[in-house]
């Protein structure tokens, strides 16, 4: 049983910040060369947006589960942009600095990420032990009403 919460998912400081990371990498690849278009150019777009497109999907469904499901996705899609960062610095795409301001904003949004999944595996708790305490006052009152009887 969940409990149907309509999020903004662009209210969400872990999207906020994944998106800008995900703009930055836009922005650092395009100077990345031609012939790598469709190779690493490509992928490190894939991997940096995959991470607030999950978020978004997360975002809109009804329940904590099916929400907590989709931010363990983008978790686990924080590290693949990270390593195209890497391999783009050793092959020279990016420079130090670009390099390490990229690193900074991916880790910052996957720091952020890992803390709006605790805090929502918290609540998700919360509700679980909220509708299991519930339930057992209810069968309390029926068996307690029962023995009146």
């Amino acid at each position: 049983m969940g409990i149907s919460i309509m999020r903004d998912f662009r209210k969400i400081r872990a999207w906020q910040l994944a998106d800008e990371a995900t703009v930055a990498v836009y922005q650092a690849t395009k100077s990345f060369p031609k012939e790598e278009v469709y190779g690493l150019t490509s992928q490190i777009r894939r991997a940096a947006s995959s991470v607030p497109a999950n978020i978004a999907e997360g975002a809109s469904r009804s329940s904590l589960k099916d929400y907590l499901h989709f931010l363990y996705i983008a978790r686990g899609s924080c590290s693949e942009p990270q390593y195209f960062i890497h391999l783009a610095g050793r092959l020279g795409y990016l420079d130090a600095e670009q390099q390490a301001a990229l690193d900074v904003a991916s880790c910052d949004a996957g720091q952020t990420l890992y803390g709006l999944i605790k805090a929502v595996e918290s609540e998700a708790g919360v509700i679980k032990s909220a509708i299991a305490k519930v339930t057992s006052l209810f069968a309390l009152g029926i068996s307690s009403l029962a023995f009146r009887l």
